[in-house]
């Protein structure tokens, strides 16, 4: 039997995800667990006894789990390494939203527990596959787990791109750039351009104009089996394509950059089975105040009413009987 592993991912720019990642570390050794760090991190954790792994996806192969200890830019940084080999991440937040981590910094060894005694779930997030070509020759190709934008490159001009949906030409836009998202990332910069919330389970690509200068601009939601294209046009300011913040790529004028269903999707551990609704209240802190939800039936329901009684009582909505009336 091959002996069990985590890798252990951590923003060591921040000393309390240093310390956490120590004791991350201790604890899961404890437990004859091998941990597994990144070569760029392991001076930073400055941990002994455990295995200094390239910063590529070799390092998650075969791991259980790969915890992270940051933000949800951490976790980004983490996804390029598993996505590839399937291992599943999971989050703790020592940032500020965390959309994407599972738990939070108090919750810190409660979580080793669980990835010790392997109470977790996984589940699947949708990525997209991003390629951008000019002349029909192909530029570069990367996916993204949150979204692709394409952004003017230069402050004081306008971004001029044609739009298209499976093929056919959808409208010009005069902008700041377009977000091509899905619904993990609807949360993260598609939201900060004005797009709509996606529940995770949906599977769908976001569309977002950005700062557009059309009556027809506002965001879209396409069929994740749609081929989303952006071009940006000839004679235009040259353009940008960033992928999750992270991955970028410089665009000429006349480049087209197209937007598909990933053919790989990213694994996120799952401590707790909470809805959407309550994640998205939570962490944005939206009010509440004076929702009463469903009204449930009493534990001790009252007997039913006796024929006699049913007979009596007047009709709703209809008139009282002669000897009730005013």
């Amino acid at each position: 039997m091959s002996k069990r592993s985590v890798l252990v991912v951590t923003h060591t720019g921040r000393p309390e995800a240093v310390r956490s990642a120590q004791l991350v570390i201790e604890r899961l050794s404890e437990a004859g667990i091998c941990v597994r760090v990144l070569d760029g991190e392991a001076a930073a954790i400055g941990a002994t006894g455990v295995d200094v792994m390239p910063s590529n996806a070799a390092a998650a192969e075969d791991a259980e789990v790969v915890m992270v200890l940051g933000g949800d830019g951490t976790l980004l940084r983490a996804a390029d390494l598993t996505r590839s080999a399937g291992t599943p991440l999971l989050g703790v937040n020592l940032g500020h939203v965390g959309f994407l981590a599972e738990a939070e910094r108090d919750d810190l060894a409660a979580t080793v527990d669980r990835v010790v005694t392997r109470r977790y779930d996984v589940e699947e997030r949708m990525t997209v596959d991003v390629t951008a070509r000019l002349n029909g020759t192909v530029m570069g190709a990367t996916w993204a787990l949150n979204e692709a934008s394409i952004e003017k490159a230069e402050r004081e001009r306008m971004l001029e791109v044609v739009a298209e949906i499976d093929g056919r030409p959808l409208s010009n836009w005069g902008c700041d750039g377009v977000v091509c998202a899905t619904p993990t990332g609807s949360t993260a910069y598609a939201f900060s351009a004005g797009g709509p919330v996606v529940w995770p389970e949906v599977e769908a690509m976001l569309v977002v104009p950005i700062s557009a200068h059309s009556l027809f601009a506002r965001p879209l939601v396409v069929s994740p089996r749609s081929l989303v294209a952006v071009e940006v046009l000839p004679g235009t300011p040259r353009a940008v394509l960033w992928c999750d913040g992270r991955r970028t790529l410089d665009l000429p004028p006349g480049v087209r950059v197209e937007v598909r269903r990933g053919a790989e999707p990213v694994r996120l551990a799952r401590l707790h089975l909470t809805p959407f609704t309550d994640r998205l209240v939570t962490k944005f802190g939206l009010p509440v105040t004076g929702w009463r939800g469903r009204v449930r039936q009493p534990a001790y329901p009252s007997p039913p009413l006796e024929d006699s009684q049913v007979s009596d009582a007047p009709p709703i909505g209809g008139e009282a009987s002669g000897d009730q009336r005013g």
